[in-house]
């Protein structure tokens, strides 16, 4: 049986029944993400924030794996974006109470690890609950992760994974945020929660790979590059924080590096992943590549011979359905002549609006794959 849920969920079910035929089972991805399938079903489900139809397929889901046996094999294939699309209220709350917490979320400045911590102990499947709701079968997780480090158990916050954290850690980050919880949701995570601890005996016969990372793609960029002759200098795969400051911070260091060069050195090539956030001050439309983008832009001030590119690889940054942003030296001056300020767009979280502004938008449309965010810079000499 095939189980999964994430924005890659369906492309590997497709992989999986390119190589064994048809299966039985059923994934849930995000919407437009659908791939075509012998025997897996395939049902899509909106993301960032849940509905009614993840509701729906996770209780599906579930009722999917009940009463399997010790003879049966449940593979799941899970990928980041599985934490919106696999939503199953704990008892006593509802899709809107979920809906509100998941928008409260995105809003504050919570890097990914915590905002799946609140959900884990507000959801009847994350935490390893999932998982333990395919006992006692034999059960094999692959995941794809989004995440820095590559944790299972905060990769779609960990449904196949045991969980070592506790309520009283959830309620700490919702106050140490100043996220407003009605008092109802609150006493659902301190008296409700039922995460699956890593020892419990449920999980005995569960083993988890993980079979593609943010390294992978960073090596693979590097690889070419290096090919091209470019001189490449790896940052890591597993950066955080808050955008903006993320994308000065490495702007400055493309201008000291770039400083150093001489006219007949190579190339630098600055390669970086994790997962960046913003903290929503404005009313504009962006997300964590974009504003990272326009913030080494203003940093960059139109130097000649840097480049900046900045993506999501599922194709989606925030919640616009644009990957990221390419910036050069010419960026500024095009949106002066569109009418367009840099600063102010900062300021108000509205980097993509910008980037439509000077033709700098990257739209990929579906990936299919979800390994991070992916972030270039290219340094050359000046001549």
């Amino acid at each position: 049986m095939i189980i999964g849920t994430g924005k890659a969920s369906a492309r590997m079910a497709e992989a999986v029944e390119a190589h064994y035929g048809p299966c039985d089972g059923l994934v849930i991805t995000r919407n437009g993400y659908a791939r075509p399938t012998q025997g897996i079903e395939i049902v899509q489900a909106p993301h960032p924030v849940p509905d009614a139809a993840g509701v729906a397929a996770t209780s599906r889901l579930i009722d999917l794996v009940t009463g399997v046996s010790p003879d049966d094999l449940v593979v799941a294939l899970i990928s980041g974006g599985g934490s919106a699309l696999l939503c199953a209220p704990s008892e006593g709350l509802t899709l809107d109470d979920k809906m509100a917490v998941n928008r409260a979320l995105l809003a504050s400045d919570a890097p990914i690890d915590e905002m799946n911590v609140v959900r884990k102990h507000l959801s009847r499947v994350k935490g390893g609950q999932l998982a333990a709701a395919c006992h006692p079968a034999q059960l094999l997780t692959l995941l794809i992760s989004d995440v820095p480090g590559d944790d299972p158990c905060h990769i779609a916050s960990g449904p196949m994974v045991g969980e070592d954290s506790t309520a009283q850690a959830a309620l700490n980050i919702i106050g140490t945020r100043g996220i407003a919880l009605p008092s109802h949701i609150r006493r659902a995570i301190a008296e409700g929660s039922s995460v699956v601890s890593p020892d419990d005996p449920r999980l005995k016969n569960a083993e988890t790979r993980i079979i593609a990372a943010p390294s992978h793609s960073i090596a693979a960029a590097a690889k070419l590059a290096e090919v091209a002759g470019l001189d490449v200098r790896n940052l890591g795969d597993a950066l955080e924080g808050e955008a903006r400051h993320l994308g000065e911070q490495q702007a400055q260091l493309a201008l000291s590096l770039q400083s150093e060069l001489g006219p007949n050195d190579r190339p630098i090539l600055l390669l970086s992943g994790g997962e960046c956030t913003v903290t929503w001050r404005g009313c504009g439309i962006g997300g964590p590549n974009a504003e990272y983008a326009l913030s080494a832009t203003i940093t960059l001030n139109g130097q000649q011979g840097i480049h900046v590119l900045a993506c999501d690889t599922d194709g989606v940054d925030g919640a616009a359905e644009v990957a990221g942003a390419y910036a050069g030296p010419d960026t500024l001056l095009v949106a002066h002549e569109a009418g367009h300020d840099p600063a102010t767009s900062l300021a108000q979280n509205d980097a993509h609006s910008f980037f439509a502004s000077v033709d700098g938008q990257i739209v990929t449309g579906p990936t299919l794959t979800n390994v991070n965010d992916f972030r270039a810079i290219l340094i050359s000499p000046i001549t």
